[in-house]
């Protein structure tokens, strides 16, 4: 995408916490309850500097104004954050029964969402308090809150991508056979941050048969030629999120490599043809599950296709069979089907996808072959 990342504006982050409160109420909602995160960054710009047992809520409901509610001595953080100026800001100190200042701006009785990030002893302080209300988890309720992204998210899931790109064009002309997959991820690890990204989230190199568990973590396992080695890595780039993988071959493949390579490439591919406005989801996850389950592989594919992303890595939708929601433009998500042989080797091949007007677009686009590395 040729869009350049800009800096969000507190007019963003009132358009943010007006929809959130609209959609909320569109689901029978009285409001939303909102504790430190990434639904309060995103709605908020706020991000307190350590999360602490002491209770930070953002309160959207109804005609009132947003409320954010902090802790005294992190009050000059929170006014400092760029949507400080669309929201009312209160403290209580150390001391006060915050559940007891928080009760006062909720209502006895009524409904809300609860970010999924709360903490238990929080939420339950605050039943204790507000008198008949009912509280359910966001993914329950308001599952798509963060999942449509604007021109300005999407530039940076863009730039993330490259960057993952990138990487991987500079990791696959590095030695990778004799040397550990630990040593591997570090090389991974460090492009990530050369090339832009502020956080590493992950990076899996799964070589041999440690290939055929889909989240092995790198370990002290030497590399050998002839192992598949299965490379998947993300983290943060402007806050949002990048996750690629692809399987390359330590010198030459063998005919069974080749073909569970092929089989999963082309799964790939149709997965991502199936994109556009208005296919629920699972037949996503449909399209790639049937061409492997032909192939005659399918009791080998164990995960789903896909998972949304943003500011973080997994968040809705999901691209697995039972999500009958449908995509829509602006939606991003992963495909990612795999093949895993146990004590053999397995092959992934993943790229971050968008929702288009009239079809799908990739963030990701490095060679999906079987790249043979040294």
């Amino acid at each position: 995408m040729a869009l350049t990342p800009i800096a969000f504006t507190a007019e963003d982050f009132r358009a943010r916490m007006t929809r959130a409160t609209q959609d909320a109420a569109a689901e029978g909602l009285d409001g939303l309850l909102v504790t430190p995160g990434p639904d309060l960054l995103w709605l908020t710009g706020y991000q307190p500097t350590a999360i602490t047992e002491r209770l930070t809520l953002l309160v959207l409901g109804g005609d009132a104004d947003p409320q954010l509610l902090v802790p005294k001595l992190e009050r000059p953080d929170a006014e400092a954050a760029v949507g400080a100026g669309v929201m009312k800001i209160s403290d209580w100190r150390d001391g006060d029964d915050p559940y007891e200042v928080a009760a006062r701006l909720l209502d006895p009785g009524a409904s809300y969402a609860v970010s999924d990030s709360a903490w238990a002893m929080h939420l339950l302080g605050l039943q204790r308090r507000v008198e008949g209300a009912r509280f359910f988890a966001v993914t329950e309720r308001l599952p798509m809150l963060r999942a449509v992204k604007d021109e300005n998210e999407l530039a940076r899931m863009a730039a993330a991508g490259s960057a993952a790109d990138a990487a991987f064009g500079e990791i696959v002309k590095t030695q990778f056979s004799g040397r550990k997959e630990t040593e591997v991820a570090a090389d991974l690890a460090q492009l990530l941050r050369e090339l832009g990204h502020e956080q590493v989230d992950f990076t899996v190199v799964g070589s041999g048969p440690n290939g055929a568990n889909p989240h092995h973590e790198a370990g002290d396992r030497v590399i050998l030629r002839g192992d598949m080695v299965v490379l998947d890595f993300g983290g943060l780039m402007y806050g949002y999120g990048s996750d690629t993988s692809r399987t390359v071959c330590v010198g030459e493949p063998t005919s069974q490599m080749r073909e569970v390579h092929d089989i999963v490439r082309a799964a790939q591919q149709a997965a991502f043809e199936a994109v556009r406005p208005g296919v629920a989801c699972q037949e996503i996850d449909r399209t790639a599950r049937r061409l492997i389950t032909e192939a005659g592989y399918g009791e080998r594919f164990i995960h789903r296709t896909g998972h949304g992303i943003g500011m973080t890595t997994h968040e809705p939708p999901y691209m697995v069979e039972g999500e009958e929601r449908p995509t829509v433009p602006g939606m991003c998500f992963s495909i990612e089907p795999g093949i895993y042989i146990p004590d053999a080797f397995g092959v992934r091949i993943e790229d971050i996808v968008t929702v288009t007007a009239d079809g799908g677009q990739r963030f990701n686009d490095t060679d999906r072959g079987l790249v043979m590395v040294e």
